[in-house]
């Protein structure tokens, strides 16, 4: 018999932000958002907990981040002293284990089975971590320590900032039972939209459905969501992935009649994408940018153009480009990018759970 897996996954309360407020004490009780210039249509990439308390978020345009919080401390990012960081903290990992898996900059997982670190204890291992990583790195971070990734990463996020929360194999059922579907992967605001339709609002509900019903209604997602409401996951830990791109899609609960209609989605789209690219690996550039298109009949096209630094404009350019392949309702809109010299991937895993906005 193998032993249970003991999976940590340690993620860095408001990374860029922290960092920042880390070197400029300053910055600390003032809210503070890294992100792009609202009069060039960025988007926020991380905030504060002050920030937060005014309803800012990542991923939301600036402009709209400033209308709520005309405070708002807005900087650019500084990715050197983000890599930094980041290199730091993932120092400290290697000294407890070599089974680390990335997701970005400021997240992975640690498989610390058979660790002999703390006597064997995920949960001291965990707590140790987050402890050095405050003193050494200057910040702090969370973590979520289970059997398995998927947990482990639900957990993380339950007593955020500089918190843990242990779900031992015995508290799997009791943790997982009600937690809102909301939680997980692969569940974006439409398809929460439609499983709330159907009375679906937690994993309880799920487990009602079988199998072949939720694939029927949801395809592969609904293969997932049969696992996920369970808290099955057999994912090993693994880094050493190779990227290939990143995009975010959405599905419409309408189809778009026109191109001006599909233009109009743009924004939102480059906020998600902008928010996701800026959690990437900086030193993973990008070679080229694309648009894809699903239209109502699911046939579906691609336009893509050699690109470093893509934008709204380069965007909204492979759109129009793209849009009269079809001339028909859209279904779906995504944007992405492809990369040149793929690194180590952020989260190899991630298209096992499509969504409405998977990453790919």
């Amino acid at each position: 018999m193998n032993a249970p897996r003991k999976i940590i996954h340690i993620d860095c309360d408001c990374f860029y932000a922290s960092v920042e407020m880390r070197d400029d004490p300053s910055l600390r009780d003032v809210p503070l958002a890294i992100g792009g210039a609202a009069d060039r249509r960025g988007v926020i990439a991380t905030c504060n907990y002050p920030a937060r308390a005014f309803g800012v978020r990542s991923a939301m345009p600036t402009s709209r981040a400033l209308r709520l919080c005309p405070t708002l401390v807005l900087l650019p990012p500084d990715f050197e002293r983000y890599r930094a960081a980041s290199r730091a903290v993932h120092r400290i990992f290697r000294d407890y284990t070599d089974r680390i898996e990335p997701l970005s900059l400021d997240e992975a997982y640690l498989d610390v089975t058979g660790c002999d670190a703390c006597h064997g204890s995920a949960t001291l291992i965990a707590r140790e971590i987050r402890a050095r990583i405050e003193a050494e790195v200057g910040i702090t971070a969370s973590a979520g320590v289970a059997g398995n990734k998927l947990i482990a990463k639900i957990a993380s996020d339950w007593n955020k900032p500089n918190g843990q929360l242990v779900v031992t194999p015995a508290e799997v059922d009791a943790f997982i039972s009600p937690l809102p579907v909301d939680k997980l992967w692969g569940v974006g605001k439409v398809t929460a939209q439609r499983l709330h339709q159907l009375g679906l609002h937690t994993c309880a509900d799920l487990r009602g459905w079988s199998q072949q019903a939720l694939v029927t209604r949801f395809g592969k997602l609904g293969r997932s969501l049969y696992h996920q409401c369970r808290g099955d996951d057999n994912r090993p830990v693994e880094g050493g992935g190779r990227r290939k791109s990143l995009s975010v899609e959405h599905t419409y609960p309408r189809d778009l009649p026109a191109l001006d209609d599909c233009l109009a989605q743009l924004p939102r789209l480059l906020a998600d994408f902008t928010q996701r690219l800026a959690r990437a690996d900086p030193d993973e550039p990008p070679h080229k940018a694309f648009v894809k298109i699903k239209y109502h009949d699911f046939t579906q096209t691609t336009m893509e153009c050699v690109c470093a630094a893509p934008d709204a404009a380069v965007f909204e350019r492979l759109l129009r480009d793209a849009w009269p392949r079809g001339q028909r309702p859209v279904r779906l809109l995504g944007i992405g990018v492809r990369f040149a010299d793929a690194a180590p991937v952020a989260d190899p895993t991630l298209p096992l759970w499509l969504g409405d906005e998977p990453v790919v």
